[in-house]
């Protein structure tokens, strides 16, 4: 029987299928014996209630049931035999019948896209590099080293880089406010933890010592009954510490994790994370770059189902971070339209990527997979436990997989298209998110 596929508008299509009454009824009056012989009826022994009591009680929804899974099967039968690309079934509606012989059913359904790969030497794509090097690991080994800070307590002024502990008080008219006064306060002075003016009045004080300051709140201060009010807080100097940064020596190496206290092997080790996060967000960021100009050069529709799954999907992504930041989401309102633009970049390369990957054989390799497994569980002390458990089942190799694609996709276009390089210092790279 042939069976015309009718275009609708985009990506829709229309089929419609016909099933003979006469396999209606047969099925219907199959799947109405086998009810009989279980259901219980009052008055019988059960099995035993007449069927035509069955048909009357149970047979409008049995036929209904027969006449979905018939033309469904008609359908699909339908769709093999044409090689119809369904990327989802939209709707579903029965049709006014023509003849008494048949039930016809019609399947509005959108087909998957015709993509074809452009020339991706016409690509302008800008290739992010950073190198780690000695100033970066004096860097970061600074860090370290005020992360571990000891503050001592001194006799002298307060200054800048002192940890102060002190009790304020502010009034606003003269009347305190909420949130304006506090006990036991510590905080350093000189890294912008409070406002301006309120530093200022607290350094050159010495511990026991007390002050009034003025501090004029501005216009878009985050607490909005203070905000471009002007309050007098008084200050009151319990301890002034000055900072002590430790030496840089067997010690912190110790400290570090480096067990012999092996400064050298301490900085190979700095280096070594260092570069890993570095190259993990360089990596990133050119990914980036590259699907931002995939998706930029290949324009075609996307199935409106896949859009809004994907929409949705990402709602519920962002409501679970919200709760894991012990929000309270039962009556948060997210709807999933605020995620339309973003689901159709991930729709559209989620239908790109694979043509593209097929095409040019960017499959992962068992080797690829094995070395960014190796990478990630380089990190962590015992490594051979981490390759083990990603390796004890297959399911869990998906995202290193998906990395390894992601980065044959990132090199092959890079290969293809016009690249320029840019060179991003570490503190670039560092304060970007990935």
């Amino acid at each position: 029987m042939s069976v015309t596929v009718e275009t609708l508008e985009n990506l829709e299509r229309k089929v419609v299928v016909s099933v003979s009454w006469l396999a209606i009824n047969e099925a219907t009056d199959k799947e109405l014996k086998k009810t009989q012989k279980r259901v219980k009826v009052d008055g019988f022994r059960p099995g035993k209630a007449p069927l035509k009591m069955v048909a009357q009680m149970y047979g409008a929804n049995i036929q209904n049931n027969v006449l979905n899974d018939l033309a469904q099967a008609e359908f699909n039968k339908v769709a093999q035999e044409q090689n119809l690309r369904i990327a989802a079934v939209i709707r579903i509606e029965p049709l006014e019948e023509e003849s008494q012989d048949a039930f016809k059913v019609a399947f509005i359904y959108e087909t998957y896209p015709d993509i074809k790969i452009g020339d991706l030497s016409a690509l302008e794509i800008e290739k992010v590099i950073s190198e780690v090097g000695d100033k970066e690991v004096d860097n970061t080994i600074e860090i370290l080293r005020k992360q571990r800070t000891r503050f001592n307590r001194v006799e002298r002024e307060a200054q800048n880089g002192d940890r102060v502990i002190i009790d304020f008080e502010g009034k606003i008219d003269g009347v305190p406010f909420e949130g304006g006064s506090s006990k036991n306060y510590p905080f350093v002075l000189g890294q912008g933890q409070m406002l301006p003016e309120f530093e200022t009045g607290c350094l050159g004080l010495k511990e026991g010592e007390s002050k009034d300051v003025e501090v004029n709140f501005p216009e878009d201060y985050h607490g909005k009954d203070v905000a471009g009010k002007t309050a007098v807080f008084t200050i009151t100097v319990h301890n002034v510490a000055e900072a002590e940064l430790p030496e840089v020596d067997a010690n912190f190496a110790k400290a570090l994790g480096i067990e012999d206290g092996d400064v050298a092997k301490m900085r190979a080790e700095v280096k070594k994370n260092v570069s890993r996060e570095v190259k993990r967000r360089v990596d990133a960021q050119n990914a980036d770059a590259v699907m931002a100009a995939l998706r930029q050069a290949h324009t075609f529709d996307l199935p409106k189902a896949f859009v809004q799954d994907e929409a949705q999907r990402l709602a519920e992504e962002m409501k679970q971070q919200f709760e894991q930041q012990g929000l309270d989401v039962k009556n948060f309102d997210l709807p999933a339209d605020m995620f339309t633009e973003r689901a159709q970049e991930r729709v559209a390369l989620g239908l790109l990527l694979p043509i593209l990957v097929e095409e040019n054989n960017l499959k992962a390799t068992d080797e690829q997979v094995k070395a960014i497994v190796s990478e990630f569980a380089d990190s962590y002390e015992d490594s051979q436990e981490v390759i083990d458990w990603y390796f004890a089942d297959p399911s869990r190799l998906a995202g290193p997989t998906n990395l390894a694609v992601e980065a044959n996709v990132v090199e092959f276009v890079f290969g293809k298209a016009k690249v320029t390089e840019k060179t991003l210092s570490f503190d670039e790279i560092m304060g970007t998110d990935a």
